[in-house]
């Protein structure tokens, strides 16, 4: 979708209208005296709530908890 211009006058006159086209994902730039002002456009939507344990069972983290080998802790700490 392309954006469209529209003045400020007819924008205070069909404002609820041009709501509707801009949370349909229409950008609409508001043009004062001719030139462009402000744009109305949709929100963000919002990322869902982090719900935790939800890959409970999914991910094997056994080998996170592992010890590493002395090898690569020497190469850790420089040694």
């Amino acid at each position: 979708m392309s954006s469209i211009t529209v003045n400020v006058h007819e924008a205070k006159t069909h404002l609820s209208r041009l709501l509707e086209q801009a949370h349909a994902g229409q950008e609409i730039i508001l043009a004062k005296a001719g030139k462009p002002y402000a744009r109305l456009m949709p929100l963000a939507s919002q990322t869902p709530a982090r719900q935790p344990g939800r890959l409970k069972d999914r991910i094997d983290t056994s080998a996170f908890f592992d010890a590493l080998p002395a090898e690569e802790l020497d190469a850790w700490e420089g040694r």
